[in-house]
């Protein structure tokens, strides 16, 4: 058989696929990052012709290339919350507007086996996004992310993501430094809000597009 991991993953991908439609979840298995988008592109956007659309901090998300294009998309409104060109204040303003377009684009820490997105936060914005405001959320998620179980996600978010995410942010944080959580209370820490979401409200509003490649942290 060739390429038998791509082959294990699309499995288990396909079984995940079946756990978040039963969790009422909109869900799509993608071969790759490109085919992720054409999958966003062709259809989910074109099915609900979003007029708005913005973003919650996602290297998943900026791998499938839909960043660009989305900026490109003649008639659609973004509330481009990944420029780094623009002041503090007004990139708070974009984060807040964010909350009300009709398509937000995420990703997530961590997937359980049953169905669960698991998420940790800094500011907050990416979870509030995923759980209330957006008339329709996109969340892309790389084969990573997935794992057992509940337990598995937090440690996995504790002891890997967030300490490098410290780490490729610059933070000035004790993991940086150890690359172990130290539960700390230092100002650059980005581990301060939770959200587990084990059902999409309404239902189909969440969409999943679980890609069979390793994406993002």
């Amino acid at each position: 058989m060739d390429k038998p991991v791509d082959h294990y993953w699309m499995k288990r991908l396909n079984n995940l696929k079946a756990a978040l439609e039963k969790n009422w979840f909109e869900a799509y298995v993608a071969e790759s990052a490109e085919d992720a988008r054409d999958i966003v592109e062709k259809e989910i956007i074109n099915r609900i012709n979003p007029k708005s659309v913005s973003f919650g901090g996602s290297m998943t998300f900026q791998a499938t290339g839909l960043y660009g294009a989305l900026k490109k998309k003649k008639g659609l409104k973004v509330v481009d919350t990944l420029d780094k060109t623009v002041s503090p204040g007004e990139r708070m303003k974009r984060l807040k507007k964010a909350l009300q377009v009709d398509l937000f684009f995420t990703g997530t820490n961590a997937i359980t086996e049953i169905g669960q997105l698991v998420n940790l936060d800094r500011i907050g914005n990416r979870v509030a996004g995923i759980t209330f405001g957006p008339e329709h959320v996109v969340i892309c998620i790389g084969r990573n992310k997935v794992v057992a179980d509940l337990e598995a996600a937090m440690e996995r978010i504790k002891d890997y993501a967030a300490p490098v995410n410290a780490m490729r942010l610059d933070k000035k944080t004790p993991c940086v430094k150890t690359s172990h959580c130290a539960e700390c209370n230092s100002p650059d820490r980005t581990c301060n809000t939770w959200t587990i979401t084990e059902k999409s409200f309404p239902k189909g509003r969440t969409k999943v597009v679980l890609i069979n490649e390793d994406l993002g942290l």
